[in-house]
């Protein structure tokens, strides 16, 4: 049965809801609702538990070891989503199959390591049977489960128990809000343990260097800035129609003012310092620039990473913000209608 029915009316279409859809959509609004009520439960439920497993899995990273998850069939997927989750901020981990472990794959343990066996029930015998082998391996163990008081619970080093009033399954069968609550846990320790080591974007985009992100976050300043010929620089004692001239030739907004001497930077002047030195008098485009620049500007270094000087940008409402070298000699110009066209707004 299809679930529009499109009639025609005076040679309009019109698209009416049958009664089909409707129950659809209450179907999928009560799954949302159920899974959305586990991972409230599962929020305001956490307690020293969680801490004690974050402090575990802390101490693990920060001795350069490892963590090692595993899980069976549902929990298997969540786990390896959590190995992608937890590498991503520097923290190696690695996916274990428990019955691929009891043939050979044990290999990859090592004295030290941390292993999280996620398991609903907290009774899956793989996982049952993994956990003393990985005790003679000399592994701390987080369990991440439903029952807090089953068997691998009871065994572990730490527990991170998350709570489901109910499955979104009619049936009662289908992992779906536990599933939904083991995953948001298990992200939870990871945003916990990124912060706590105090990991930043340029850490962020140093793991992700092909990906659209690491790029934005590692781009510098001198990879966007304009230069040569689209970065207008005068001495200061040049006149305000010099300005104009050398700012209209590069389609700037400003320009940079040096010191005649040395070329260090002795200002910037805008279009909104010309329109406030035409007030001056008839003559003012004779005028030395310098008497109406702006001194002392924002500035930025050219090798500050870009989402740095977007910063400057957002604090600043301004539109242009000049870059200088070590010598405090202007070697660039940031034109903030250029930096949607790097990703970075």
């Amino acid at each position: 049965m299809p679930i529009y029915l499109r009639a025609t009316i005076d040679g309009e279409k019109s698209t009416i809801m049958n009664e089909e859809q409707s129950s659809l959509l209450e179907r999928g609004r009560r799954c949302i609702t159920i899974e959305a009520e586990a991972l409230l439960a599962t929020a305001q439920a956490l307690d020293e538990s969680f801490t004690a497993a974050v402090a575990i899995l802390e101490r693990t990273i920060r001795s350069g070891r490892k963590i090692i998850f595993s899980g069976v069939g549902k929990s298997a997927h969540i786990a390896q989503k959590l190995v992608g989750t937890f590498n991503s901020i520097g923290a190696p981990s690695c996916y274990l199959d428990p019955v691929n472990a009891r043939h050979g794959d044990l290999g990859l343990c090592s004295e030290g390591d941390a292993a999280v066996l996620l398991s609903n029930s907290g009774t899956t015998e793989e996982l049952v049977r993994l956990l003393p082998l990985l005790r003679r391996f000399g592994l701390v163990a987080v369990v991440l489960t439903g029952h807090p008081t089953s068997t691998l619970a009871r065994a572990a080093d730490a527990t991170l128990a998350y709570r489901v009033p109910r499955e979104a399954c009619p049936l009662e069968l289908a992992p779906t809000a536990s599933s939904t609550a083991a995953l948001a846990l298990g992200d939870a320790v990871a945003m916990a343990l990124l912060e706590n080591r105090g990991f930043t974007k340029e850490d962020f985009a140093r793991l992700h260097p092909a990906g659209n992100l690491g790029r934005t976050l590692l781009m510098r300043v001198s990879d966007v800035m304009r230069t040569g010929e689209h970065f207008p620089v005068l001495p200061h004692d040049k006149t305000i129609q010099d300005a104009i001239v050398a700012m209209t030739r590069a389609k700037a907004g400003c320009l940079a003012l040096v010191e005649p001497a040395d070329g260090r930077l002795a200002g910037v002047f805008t279009d909104g310092d010309f329109r406030r030195s035409a007030l001056s008098g008839p003559d003012f485009l004779l005028a030395p620039v310098g008497r109406f620049m702006t001194r002392k500007p924002i500035v930025v270094a050219a090798d500050a990473l870009a989402v740095d000087a977007l910063k400057i940008f957002e604090a600043s409402k301004i539109d242009d913000l000049l870059v200088v070298d070590s010598e405090d000699r202007p070697v660039g110009l940031v034109d903030g209608q250029d930096l949607p066209r790097f990703h970075l707004v």
